[in-house]
């Protein structure tokens, strides 16, 4: 997909912001969408359909957890990148953000190099405009549609965040195979995007209360594997 054709929506209520990441983001070629507050961000997505949404936290009316739990509920986003947008010294915390269907977060003030850098590798985890193919994963009572972004459990769907859908189809990928969490982290995050230590453990942890606490087990010291 040409950098023309990549639409990224910029929400935050202090226009100085939006003008800063707006000019380095346009400066690379992107088409870029703001929107001041989490309201008007849900019609400017509904609408334009973006890759990548960077979302403030700190809003009035709508909050940026409450907008991308929003945003997550809608199928035709559901394949869009989400990073939150968060202020040093804010009251933000990593696995709140996650719990809300975000993929990752930048920090500002951020320097422009390292933005469109970071941009760049958040746009990499997009699918929408790959081929698709039949990559459908049956193990025991669960299916794993990873060209839908669907489970289903005893017939019934259960919904899951970006990550937390390539977490599971990795593990599920290969029952029993203990995955390093070396290799977690680079395949569903990737080696330019930093996160927090924790990051794979909020993620399993949540991937245990929705699919149940014995398909993912822990190998201490190594990492996890999926048990059919």
């Amino acid at each position: 997909m040409k950098k023309k054709d990549i639409c990224i929506l910029l929400v935050d209520d202090e226009p100085d912001i939006i003008e800063i990441i707006r000019y380095n983001l346009s400066s690379e070629g992107y088409k870029i969408v703001t929107a001041e507050n989490g309201r008007r961000a849900l019609e400017v997505a509904k609408k334009e359909k973006p890759q990548l949404i960077i979302l403030d936290v700190m809003m009035p009316e709508m909050d940026g957890m409450e907008t991308c739990i929003q945003l997550r509920k809608d199928p035709e986003l559901r394949e869009t990148v989400i990073a939150f947008l968060t202020a040093r010294g804010e009251d933000y915390s990593q696995m709140a953000g996650f719990d809300a269907g975000a993929d990752d977060y930048i920090t500002k003030p951020i320097k422009p190099k390292i933005l469109t850098s970071k941009v760049k590798a958040l746009l990499r985890r997009f699918r929408g405009g790959e081929a698709k193919s039949n990559n459908v994963l049956t193990v025991s009572d669960l299916v794993i549609n990873r060209d839908e972004y669907k489970v289903i459990k005893d017939d019934e769907e259960i919904m899951l965040p970006r990550k937390e859908f390539e977490l599971l189809y990795l593990l599920a990928s290969q029952p029993g195979r203990v995955f390093k969490r070396v290799e977690i982290m680079e395949k569903i995050w990737g080696n330019e995007v930093v996160v927090g230590d924790r990051t794979i453990d909020v993620h399993v942890r949540k991937l245990r209360e929705k699919i149940g606490d014995d398909r993912i087990q822990t190998v201490k010291g190594v990492g996890y594997k999926f048990v059919e």
